[in-house]
This record gives structure tokens, sequence and C-alpha cells, in this order.
């Protein structure tokens, strides 16, 4: 029976093994763009431990764990080579989570088997002993599972913004609560050995405010990652207003280059008169090829005040030719069938909105392309109106798995990263939506509108 005994207590850190292995996978899933290398972090872990638990090496609790998570590290720094500050945060947050956790089901583990153990039933049934040590370890295992993969869920849940670059501040500040709760479990679990060592019985006080104080510290780790996201949700979202107060200034500009323009177009017809009597001078004096180049100079003035592009819309007109010059500056072919919905509830504002955040979008990764092209198209089907962005694209697309939107690979996303939300917030105002399509070196966004 002792054998049997033994064997149980022998396999029970195994299974405690693989389970941590799989919830420090589920954990890194979220933060990996291969989820097939999350899964190797978490073998790679378990791994780890049973070595170091089979070798006939004595290690130290805290110990053994340091190097499982170190080798986890190492594998999910070797195998995703981006924003080390997360995966430091990542491991920190596992390690110190590891230990909480376990700690709580553990003293909860020894309270219900001396309890157990002290009921008459056990008493009058010696023989249900082991069957009651069977039990009490399954409990302790789900227990441990439960609050270390409830603990990680809200974790997953309050963190947002898994694919954008942690810096160095927010790392500081998100692994400090893990960091105190794994000083705190040391100490605590060191007197508590101690006392144990001692009388040879479990401090019942104790035990109590050391549970306390474990689940505390790992509300804690929860807490301050919500509030933190929140905060920085804030932020995001006061850039996002920032970003369109900067392209309301730019609309604005338009507006007033929308004017300056019809008053040179007023000037121009206020002086018509005098150009086509003009003309009919020079042909009545059979100066011919005088009036062929009046004509194509006064041509001329006209195309370079009203510009090439007619979308049916003065604003739009300015912002599509404002954005072909420029693509054209930077040698990348410029191609509208644009055509504003006269007529209709859709506000030209918005649509500016729209514009300026998916072509300077489009701008910035055609450019980078070996052969770069733009063309925007816009049409009518049934009673949605659309508008189709498509541009050349050599790169490849991280995707936000929560926006489904692609994540901007600027470092330091500043302005930049908030185009596409804008422009989704536009398309909802007319309960629309926006897709993005990558294929074949061809990045085409569409933009649904409904019409009334």
């Amino acid at each position: 029976m002792m054998k049997i005994y033994w064997t149980v207590m022998y396999h029970v850190p195994i299974a405690e093994i693989f389970i941590m292995g799989y919830c420090l996978y589920r954990f890194a899933k979220s933060f990996m763009e291969n989820k097939k290398w999350a899964f190797c972090v978490g073998v790679t872990y378990s791994i780890t431990m049973l070595m170091l638990y089979v070798i006939p090496i004595h290690f130290d609790k805290i110990v053994a764990y340091i190097i499982g998570i170190l080798t986890a590290f190492i594998v999910m720094c070797r195998t995703d080579r981006r924003n080390y500050e997360q995966k430091i945060f990542i491991s920190v947050t596992f390690f110190s989570m590891r230990g909480l956790t376990s700690a709580m089901a553990e003293i909860l583990y020894d309270k219900l088997y001396s309890f157990a153990e002290n009921t008459t039933y056990m008493t009058n049934h010696p023989n249900m002993d082991f069957a009651l040590y069977v039990a009490v370890c399954i409990f302790y295992l789900i227990l441990e599972f439960l609050f270390m993969i409830i603990g990680i869920w809200y974790i997953l849940k309050a963190y947002k913004y898994k694919y954008t670059y942690m810096e160095k501040k927010e790392l500081l500040i998100l692994i400090i609560p893990p960091f105190m709760g794994v000083v705190g479990y040391e100490i605590m679990w060191y007197y508590r050995n101690f006392y144990i060592g001692k009388t040879g019985k479990t401090p019942d006080v104790y035990d109590a405010l050391t549970l306390l104080y474990y689940a505390i510290s790992v509300i804690m780790i929860v807490v301050v990652i919500v509030l933190y996201q929140g905060i920085k949700a804030k932020q995001e979202e006061k850039l996002q207003n920032e970003l369109l107060a900067v392209q309301i200034g730019n609309i604005r500009q338009h507006i007033e280059h929308v004017e300056s323009l019809y008053k040179n177009i007023r000037s121009i017809k206020h002086d018509m008169t005098n150009h086509i009597f003009t003309l009919e001078r020079l042909y009545e004096t059979n100066k011919a090829e005088e009036a062929r180049t009046y004509s194509k100079d006064l041509k001329a003035a006209l195309a370079e005040m009203t510009g090439e592009i007619k979308s049916g819309n003065p604003v739009t007109d300015v912002i599509l030719q404002e954005l072909k010059d420029e693509a054209e500056k930077k040698k990348i072919h410029f191609k509208s069938d644009f055509h504003y919905p006269a007529a209709s509830n859709i506000n030209a504002f918005d649509v500016s909105v729209i514009l300026n955040n998916a072509l300077q979008n489009a701008m910035e990764n055609a450019e980078k392309s070996s052969m770069p092209w733009i063309h925007i198209l816009s049409y009518r089907n049934n009673n949605a109106y659309m508008i189709e962005i498509s541009n050349s694209f050599d790169g490849n697309l991280k995707w936000d798995t929560e926006s489904g939107l692609p994540v901007t690979s600027k470092r330091k996303k500043d302005r930049h990263g908030y185009g596409l939300a804008n422009i989704r917030r536009m398309a909802e105002k007319y309960a629309g939506d926006i897709d993005i399509v990558y294929e074949n070196g061809e990045f085409r966004l569409s933009i649904m509108m409904m019409l009334e």
C-alpha cells in the first residue's frame, strides 16, 4: 500500500507540470503571431520541468520554476523575434501566478485533507484512506488549474493591445505586482514551513492570512493590467481624436482651397468676354497660329485652376487632385474612378476623412513596392455606396485578432495606426463597415456606407 501511495505522490507533480505547460501555452498563444510556436513554448516548459523533477539532483522549488520559465522565455524570443519587453511580462507574470496559485491550492488541499481525515466516517473506515488521498490529490490539481486558467483568462480579456510594442516604462509598471507577489510568497511560505517543521501542525490562522494574501496578489496582478489597459485605451482614443482634429484642419484647408478656386473661376468667367473677343480678333486678322497658342494657354490656365479630377464634389476634387499630385511626385501611378454620391445622406466631410486616411495609408505602402500604383473606385450597389482603394504592397501584414485590422509596423504608433480605425468609425456612422483583402501583391480596402 505504501508503494501505491508513493506512486501517486510521484505522479501528481508530473500531472501538475503538464497542466502548467498547457496554461503557459494558452497564455503565450494570444501574444504570439504563430500559434504553433506557442505550443512549443508550453511543451518546452513541461519537458524542462519534467527533467528537473526526474534527475537525481535536488533543486529548490523556486530555482526549478526559474529554470523552467527561462527556457520558455528563450523559446519565445527565438520563435517570435519582436516585442521582447512583452515576453518578459508574460514570463514574469506566469512565474508569479504559477507560485501563487500552487500555494493557494496546497493550503486548501491541506485543510481539506486534515478535515476529511478526522471525520467519523474516515475513522470508522480506515480502508478508505487511499481513496481519500487520491480524491484530495485530484482536488488539488483541479483547483490549481482553475485558479491559473481563470487568472490567465481575465488577463487576456483585459489586455486589449496584444500586438502593440510594449515600452520599458509600461513593462516596469506591469511587472511590479507579480514581482511583489513572488517576494511575499517566498517570505510567507518560508515561515509556514518553518512553523510546520517546529510544531508538526499547520497554522490555521496563519494559513487563512496567507491564503488571503496570495488571492489578493493574484487579483492585484489582474487589476493592475485592467486599469493600465483602461488608461491606455483612453490614450488611444485621445490620439485618435487628435488625429481627427488634424484631419478636420486639413479639410478646412481644402475648403479654403475650393473657395480660392471658385474665386479664380469667377475671375476667369468675368474676363471670358475679353478672352473670346481677343480670339475673334486673332481669327479675323488671319492670325490662326496665334489664336491656337492663345487658346492652348487659356485651356492650360483653366486646367491648372480646376484640376483634372472631376468627382462631383469640389472638396473631394481638391483632395483627390492634391493626393494625385503628391503620388506623381513620388512616381506612383494614380488612377481615380471616384464619384461622389450626389443627392444622398452621405456628408462630404465624412467622405473626406475616409479619402484622406485611406489614400495616405495607400501612399505609404505603395511607395515601398517595386512597381507602385494606387487605384480608387466608387460605385453604388443597390442601397450601398462602395469605395474601393487598391494599392501595390510588397510587405507582410500582421493582424490584430480582436479588431480584425492590420497592425501598424511602426514601433511607436504616435499618430500612425489609427487611419483604418477612423475609416471604420465613419463607415459605421452610415450602418456600414470595412473589409480588407491582401493577395498577389495587392492591398484592397473596401468601405461600405448605406444610403437612405
